[in-house]
């Protein structure tokens, strides 16, 4: 499925600051970037780079003078989704034959503080014994039991400040559901993105549980097509995939995200607990 995705963030810079940006799609054997353009209104000269071990697509800044500009990123990105229907099959492979590379999704981080919440994950899900559906349970308990409230949390909301407070936005539900996984011994992993007929319109957050040897995608928000998102990162949490890092003194001032179907043949996968399909990336 081909999308046309948008994003737009302006800034006022107070004094000499450096910037990370995070927003351009990614290249994966499910995901072709058939064309971007990246535009910095004034011109300011940038460094692109990917992250050790991951293909994450990074662009780094510095200016260092009091400016105000905007970065501008467009592109037209085909995806490509697998349709798990069939659970019953799908599990977790024994830890000690994991890929080395899944192994950090395993542990503790800096907003999924997993190892706090295993007597709340064992007592909930414990008893289930396929996989497949112990996340799934998980994602559905989250959608019943937090509320999704606009900017109702800051960067500083963790999973056990959710559990706590009992709100949040899809950055929130998302580290969520990779605490209770990884409590229940289950990789889990922060999935940023555009979203189709996400509203508000922004970016977009959820999570990645590893079943099967494949990273299958849950949305505890509900709020998108499962099938209708263009993948910008992945990470540990959103430390690793945040779309924005600002090291100075700056002010955001605008932010303006899309996506749009670029043909008219999708059929968007919503969720349905009564005949529940997921896919995966």
């Amino acid at each position: 499925m081909k999308f046309k995705v948008n994003s737009a963030l302006q800034y006022s810079v107070i004094k000499p600051s450096t910037f990370i940006f995070n927003v351009h799609a990614l290249r994966t054997a499910n995901q072709t970037v058939l064309e971007e353009t990246l535009v910095i209104d004034p011109y300011i000269r940038i460094e692109e780079f990917t992250a050790v071990n991951s293909p994450n697509r990074f662009v780094r800044m510095e200016v260092a003078e009091p400016m105000n500009f905007i970065i501008s990123y467009k592109a037209t990105v085909d995806t490509h989704c697998n349709i798990i229907e069939n659970r019953e099959g799908a599990d977790t492979i024994s830890l000690g034959k994991l890929d080395g590379e899944v192994i950090p999704y395993l542990f503790p981080s800096r907003y999924c503080q997993s190892d706090k919440l295993q007597r709340l994950a064992y007592s909930k899900f414990g008893n289930i014994q396929n996989t497949f559906h112990k996340v799934h349970a998980i994602s559905d308990w989250i959608f019943k039991n937090v509320e999704y409230i606009s900017g109702s949390t800051n960067s500083h909301t963790s999973a056990l400040d959710t559990i706590s407070e009992r709100s949040g936005v899809c950055r929130d539900f998302a580290h969520l559901g990779i605490a209770l996984c990884r409590a229940l011994s289950i990789p889990a992993r922060y999935f940023t993105g555009y979203a189709f007929k996400l509203f508000p319109a922004d970016f977009h957050a959820c999570f990645e549980a590893y079943i099967g040897e494949r990273w299958i995608v849950f949305d505890a928000t509900q709020l998108v097509p499962l099938n209708g998102m263009v993948k910008i990162a992945s990470g540990r949490d959103a430390a690793d995939a945040a779309v924005a890092s600002i090291f100075g003194n700056v002010i955001s001032t605008s932010i303006a995200v899309s996506c749009d179907i670029a043909e008219q043949t999708f059929e968007p996968i919503w969720y349905d607990n009564s005949n529940a399909r997921f896919v995966a990336y």
